[in-house]
């Protein structure tokens, strides 16, 4: 193997670990929940997501699951309350309550699945 391909590797690895380096900025995707599919977006600081929960209350456990897996690589926006009379993001950052349900055994032995 040539040593450039070796040394794209090796930084590949480095920054595998250094989600920081990593801002999502718009993107969709699907969600496999219990009961369906949906289909989640993140677009100009909003979250949607197309199951029936979102629609009456624009937020829902699909979006606060992405919010935690992806919180060290989405915009501070997408974390913490939005002004304009926009909801706030269920986060542990925007709501200490729910910092201390997340803080806790059970949800770390969810983590580490």
């Amino acid at each position: 193997m040539q040593s450039s391909l070796i040394g794209k590797i090796e930084k590949a690895r480095r920054y595998a670990q250094e989600r920081e380096r990593v801002t999502f900025s718009d993107f969709t995707l699907s969600f496999r929940g219990e009961h369906n599919t949906y289909t989640l977006s993140y677009k100009e600081g909003l979250w949607h997501c197309s199951c029936s929960f979102f629609s009456k209350w624009g937020l829902c456990s699909h979006t606060m699951a992405l919010q935690k897996i992806l919180s060290e690589m989405l915009p501070e926006e997408a974390l913490s309350p939005v002004a304009e009379g926009k909801l706030v993001a269920l986060t542990a950052k925007a709501d200490p309550v729910l910092a201390e349900l997340w803080d806790n055994e059970r949800d770390a032995a969810y983590d580490r699945l």
